[in-house]
């Protein structure tokens, strides 16, 4: 039977954060869980609520509540749309969550998951965060976007001043950003540089983007840098792509103008019938926002935040027998 634990402090602990306490002493609970059970009340330390970033020290009783069943089967399944679509908002939230201070919340979104609403969707993350609003009527802030089929890293703001902050971060280009991405073949240069214009183009399947020429009506300059990781033969490769401006979709087009485009990806892979899409692989784009670097709203040094591979990438790095140890990210 599940019981409250009360758990002493020891000596060589003074001066442990709290989250880092629970991660010695706790391996197995996800960040989300922990951050869920600090808001609720239900982890206290000498009988007094406490928040992730205090410093523990030695005799002080922190209390453990029977979290173990729970946290186990939040994390029973991995984070998709399916499993994710009987769950309430906020429980959803909770587990996307990466980190969390009093202005800035960082979410590892899954594949498929909108972040804004549009045609066709009915559920998406600027809609979920309704169930965070604070004491004061405020809305958690989106302040960048990242493609409905591309998962990883998405930043929110919980107040308008950390909003203007981080979204001045994103517009003055001073976040370090950097994607995984498995590509169709392996590029001839292994590291380089794809600079293009890019302009949107309505279609049939709806609106995509297209390299234009330096004054084209509409078109933007795109630079990405890009570097090969890991290759798979000659078949394919794991790249990690770094986008210094934000153009929509831009890296799924950069990587298909370099000829290798992104497997999976449904507008901008171009289907050969000499070529079979590998067994065991699922038909979902392979691009994920890996991490994020971006200055604190407050000026206190940098956020610094990678996220867990999605479930189906995941799967085609075990195939592909790629090995995560060999990032830099």
């Amino acid at each position: 039977m599940a019981v409250v634990a009360q758990v002493k402090v020891e000596p060589d602990e003074a001066g442990l954060r709290l989250d880092r306490w629970f991660k010695l002493h706790y391996p197995g609970l996800g960040f989300g869980h922990l951050q869920k059970l600090l808001r609720s009340g239900q982890i206290r330390v000498d009988g007094g609520r406490a928040k992730a970033d205090m410093r523990v020290a030695p005799g002080q009783m922190i209390r453990v509540p029977p979290m173990e069943a729970d946290a186990a089967r939040e994390r029973s399944g991995p984070l998709t749309m399916n499993t994710i679509r009987d769950r309430h908002d906020g429980d959803v939230l909770s587990q996307m969550l990466l980190y969390e201070d009093e202005k800035v919340l960082v979410f590892n979104k899954p594949a498929g998951l909108a972040v804004q609403g549009g045609s066709g969707v009915s559920r998406h993350v600027d809609s979920m965060l309704e169930a965070w609003r604070n004491k004061k009527g405020e809305k958690p802030r989106l302040v960048h976007r990242i493609d409905r089929d591309t998962s990883g890293i998405l930043v929110v703001a919980r107040t308008r001043g950390a909003a203007v902050s981080l979204t001045k971060a994103f517009r003055e280009r001073d976040t370090q950003k950097v994607y995984w991405a498995i590509v169709k073949g392996v590029p001839r240069e292994r590291e380089g540089r794809i600079s293009t214009y890019l302009v949107k183009e309505a279609t049939p399947d709806g609106d995509r983007m297209r390299i234009a020429r330096h004054g084209d009506a509409g078109a933007d300059h795109a630079l990405t840098h890009y570097r090969v990781v890991e290759a798979l033969a000659q078949n394919f490769a794991w790249l990690e792509m770094e986008p210094y401006t934000g153009r929509t979709h831009q890296l799924r087009v950069h990587a298909a103008h370099l000829g290798h485009a992104i497997i999976g990806d449904p507008k901008y892979f171009e289907e050969d019938p000499n070529w079979e899409f590998p067994g065991g692989v699922q038909k979902r784009l392979h691009l994920h926002a890996r991490r994020i670097r971006i200055p604190h709203p407050d000026g206190r040094g940098i956020i610094d935040q990678a996220a867990p591979l999605p479930p189906h990438m995941v799967q085609t790095f075990n195939l592909f027998g790629f090995d995560e140890s060999l990032s830099e990210s």
